[in-house]
């Protein structure tokens, strides 16, 4: 008998899976969980708008959807999207972040950045079913325990790393597509998580109001595979594999 405790990663493989959404049906829960968050419990986009229960935009038709599955429900519990610079017909395209935040960017750290636009991505859209956030009595709360799903508790602590998971099935998008020169607009809580992990984003720009206060961040994917400490590492390398197929 031994009382070495489960890695990260067997703690989250033994209770959910991620799979890039490639069909319909995948998309289609890709845009449900966004609907769940952002219009109906939020309010940051009108139901009105979409009145099929799926939230979705003009970035969709050609980004990179990724799915976190919980196994014993087979409910989908978040999703993330990779937004490449370039279009459908690979044409230069402004990252949603460009055409909505341009206010908050700072142009002179992009601009001297000098990125090839062929690599460069935005990772948007990172939603957590609130199934899988919110504590009893507790409208609103962003990451916190479950009780609206029969689960051990050993398996609701896993929960708290369904938006580590996220960002590191995004990472992995960047690194399966080449598009490894990273932005994203972010609450200040992510790139605090993620550096106490090891990888640090840069703020490229200030902070605004745009679905709660978020800002600019910018990485790069080789610095974040170089600096995530080991436990994360090995949970990066199962996602990946998951993904890689």
């Amino acid at each position: 008998m031994t009382d070495e405790k489960p890695s990260l990663t067997r703690n989250f493989q033994d209770f959910f899976r991620i799979e890039i959404a490639q069909t319909k049906e995948q998309k289609s829960k890709v845009y449900g969980i966004r609907y769940r968050v952002y219009c109906d419990e939020f309010g940051y986009e009108s139901i009105d708008e979409f009145p099929n229960e799926e939230e979705k935009d003009e970035y969709d038709d050609f980004s990179i959807h990724c799915l976190i599955i919980h196994k014993k429900s087979g409910l989908p519990a978040a999703c993330v999207r990779l937004v490449p610079a370039l279009d459908a017909q690979n044409k230069p395209s402004l990252l949603p972040l460009e055409s909505h935040c341009a206010d908050s960017l700072d142009q002179e750290y992009i601009d001297n950045l000098n990125l090839d636009r062929q690599t460069v991505c935005e990772i948007s859209r990172l939603a957590i079913d609130c199934l899988f956030r919110r504590r009893t009595g507790e409208e609103l709360t962003r990451f916190g325990e479950v009780h609206g799903l029969d689960c051990c508790k050993q398996e609701q602590r896993t929960f708290s790393l369904i938006a580590i998971a996220a960002f590191l099935a995004a990472t992995a998008l960047t690194e399966i597509s080449d598009k490894t020169n990273v932005f994203a607009m972010m609450e200040p809580f992510l790139p605090r998580m993620m550096k106490r992990s090891g990888i640090n984003f840069i703020k490229s720009g200030s902070d605004m109001d745009y679905r709660g206060i978020r800002a600019p961040y910018f990485i790069q994917t080789q610095s974040a595979l170089d600096n995530m400490h080991d436990d994360l590492k090995e949970l990066y390398l199962w996602i990946y594999e998951q993904m890689d197929d």
